[in-house]
């Protein structure tokens, strides 16, 4: 699943948030949870959470349903 997660980030999310000056990391998979860190212009933003949840974890679940939620780590 971890690959699966990989290749939308690299295709789908991470293309939107370099736009912005902003990127992301996946840094683990656990079950259907997706652990993800926020670098740029997104970490620390204050749209941040509001990226995370309509954007970035609404894309991964379109593409894979197996995907329960999206949290960040820092």
């Amino acid at each position: 699943m971890r690959d699966k997660v990989e290749e939308v980030i690299a295709s789908k999310i991470r293309p939107l948030l370099q736009a912005d000056g902003g990127g992301i990391e996946l840094v683990d998979v656990e079950g259907g949870i997706v652990k993800v860190r926020l670098t740029g212009a997104c970490h620390g933003c204050p749209a941040a959470a509001m990226t995370l949840q309509m954007g970035v974890e609404r894309l991964l679940k379109e593409a894979l349903p197996e995907v329960e939620r999206v949290v960040a780590v820092e």
